[in-house]
């Protein structure tokens, strides 16, 4: 039978590692939020919406669902989602809404996301 090379082969626990790495853990509630947001980027048609926020700036519905290719429902009922999670932020000028980026972590999250997935195209273990 192959050995499990993600598992630890000695049953053997470092308690006083354990317990300094547990004092930095998120509390449950942020992981919490951090697998709602983590599932809202998980879908292909939000993650359009925000690429084009990233490089068409502050947009309208309108606009962002011709860019995306989505209808202006699905549109604006995704972003309805990313702005309940403070992912996108929206200001309203007469019947107009104007989208954007919440702030500059979320720039960085889908950069870095960006980069992550250029790495490795050689295999897993490339880093």
């Amino acid at each position: 039978m192959p050995l499990d090379q993600d598992a630890c082969q000695a049953q053997a626990v470092d308690a006083g590692r354990v317990s300094s790495v547990r004092r930095f853990l998120p509390s449950d509630e942020a992981v919490q939020d951090l697998a709602q947001v983590f599932g809202l980027l998980a879908d292909p048609g939000r993650l359009r919406l925000l690429a084009t926020l990233l490089e068409g700036g502050e947009m309208c519905v309108c606009d962002l669902a011709a860019a995306t290719g989505q209808s202006m429902s699905a549109a604006s009922h995704a972003l309805r989602l990313l702005r309940a999670h403070r992912v996108v932020k929206v200001r309203r000028s007469g019947r107009m809404a104007y989208y954007s980026l919440a702030d500059s972590h979320v720039r960085m999250l889908f950069d870095l996301a960006i980069t992550h997935i250029g790495h490795g195209e050689g295999g897993p273990d490339d880093v």
